[in-house]
């Protein structure tokens, strides 16, 4: 039996304009994440994903809901628990007038790592993540793939349980993105839970334990891969989303839960 991780209870986010619902981005989002699983959050642009993973990093609050983790709330325990995340954005946040190096000792420095203890960890995750001779470029003067595998890396400097991977390969290579693909089966494998959003369908299919797909800030179905093509009929994880966009309220895409 897997160790339960982050439960997510109910969370809604609703944002106003004037004292007027604007958008309901969430809409009692439920859902169970276990220890070492890789989960694939899928859905058309807009249906939710982003908000969720933000709300789950603790860069917005959610409107109503709670997330509980290791006995207790997250806004009960909100540094203890951010030590145990690492967050790979969709939009890079980096800092232009640091080098690589820099800016992975500074990542470190923020979670609380002493100087020596940042910068050991930082030849560590140059050397794993092959970023060893780019350690004093800008970020601008590296590709695309070793701009991701330096925003994992930084997302590792503090050694969380927790990763969020927000788009991490939208835009590369196929070759590129296989590679990445090797360095997220090895998070699994080291015991961390993923969050990984994607368009990429055969990405989804080949690295996740589980799927959830979402639509309208609601979460539609949760389930392995194999079950939702074999509950559909389906090839693969691409033909089984594909028909989910073309009738998401369709009965049986509204199990709702945690399936496993």
């Amino acid at each position: 039996m897997r160790q339960l991780f982050l439960h997510i209870e109910k969370v809604s986010k609703t944002y106003f304009n004037k004292g007027r619902i604007l958008k309901e981005a969430l809409k009692e989002v439920s859902l169970d994440l276990f220890e070492g699983e890789v989960l694939g959050l899928l859905g058309v642009n807009g249906a939710g994903k982003t908000t969720l993973v933000s709300i789950l990093a603790t860069l917005h609050p959610p409107t109503a809901g709670d997330i509980q983790w290791n006995g207790g709330s997250i806004y009960q325990n909100l540094l203890p628990y951010r030590l145990s995340v690492g967050y790979c954005p969709q939009h890079p946040n980096i800092e232009r007038n640091l080098s690589l190096g820099e800016n992975l000792v500074f990542s470190g420095r923020c979670y609380g790592l002493s100087k020596g203890e940042a910068e050991k960890r930082q030849k560590e995750l140059a050397k794993e993540f092959k970023l060893e001779e780019y350690l004093e470029a800008n970020i601008d003067q590296v590709s695309g793939g070793y701009k991701q595998r330096f925003l994992i890396a930084r997302a590792l400097m503090h050694r969380p349980k927790l990763v969020i991977l927000d788009e991490p390969t939208v835009g590369l290579d196929s070759h590129i993105r296989r590679e990445l693909w090797e360095v997220i089966s090895k998070l699994r494998k080291e015991g961390i839970t993923v969050i990984l959003t994607t368009h990429y369908l055969d990405e989804a299919e080949y690295l996740s334990d589980r799927i959830c797909l979402i639509h309208g800030g609601a979460i539609r179905v949760v389930d392995t891969p194999e079950n939702l093509k074999k509950r559909h009929q389906k090839n693969n994880l691409e033909e089984v989303f594909l028909k989910f966009v073309d009738d998401p309220d369709a009965e049986i895409f509204n199990s709702g839960g945690n399936d496993e």
